[in-house]
């Protein structure tokens, strides 16, 4: 098996590329996350891919790469992280109560030898939160949870008791969708 690289400091994605037993080296990805335009699909996935990318530019040896890129989406705006507390509790106010979906792009950059080959794919799955209180939404603001997740919250801290229902991947909610990368991406290099 070729090595395996994230090009992500997420502790969670690590977290859950440890959870299927993979062993990965990380090379977090320095790049411009500002897209202009697209579709929430369109968005992640360019953003996994520029990630990919730029860490196979700056990686010589073989390896697959794995970029990813996670947004919140509901009521067709793109919710990123929140960029402060005012700003979080804004993003769970509209949140609570509704539907909305996470998307995750993923790109695979395969590097052995001369021979490079991606993939890349979204997932979407869609997450219903329980109506909350104005005091619950500001209580977990202030657990400071929110501020580096897509959408102001994490599904698997605190928040989960906010969570009345998730169609789809769960771990793509929490940032990386293992099952399908495992199956789409990784299986064939343990055949």
């Amino acid at each position: 098996m070729i090595p395996l690289i994230l090009a992500s400091a997420s502790p969670r994605r690590q977290e859950l590329l440890r959870q299927i037993g993979l062993e990965f080296q990380v090379v977090p990805a320095d790049v411009d996350e500002q897209i202009q335009g697209g579709t929430p699909v369109q968005t992640v996935k360019e953003l996994a891919r520029r990630k990919a990318r730029h860490v196979a530019e700056q990686v010589r040896n073989d390896g697959c790469i794995l970029g990813a890129d996670t947004v919140v989406v509901f009521d067709g705006q793109i919710m990123g992280k929140p960029v402060d507390r005012e700003e979080a509790v804004s993003m769970l106010s509209s949140l609570q109560g509704n539907t909305h979906s996470v998307f995750t792009g993923v790109c695979a950059v395969k590097k052995q030898g001369k021979e490079i080959q991606e993939i890349l794919f979204a997932e979407e799955t869609k997450v219903t939160i329980y109506k909350m209180e104005m005091w619950e939404i500001e209580t977990y603001a202030d657990t400071l949870e929110p501020m580096d997740k897509a959408g102001a919250y994490g599904i698997q801290g605190i928040f989960a008791k906010y969570i009345q229902c998730i169609q789809g991947d769960y771990n793509n909610v929490v940032g990386l969708p293992v099952s399908r990368i495992y199956q789409e991406i990784l299986k064939a290099e343990f055949e």
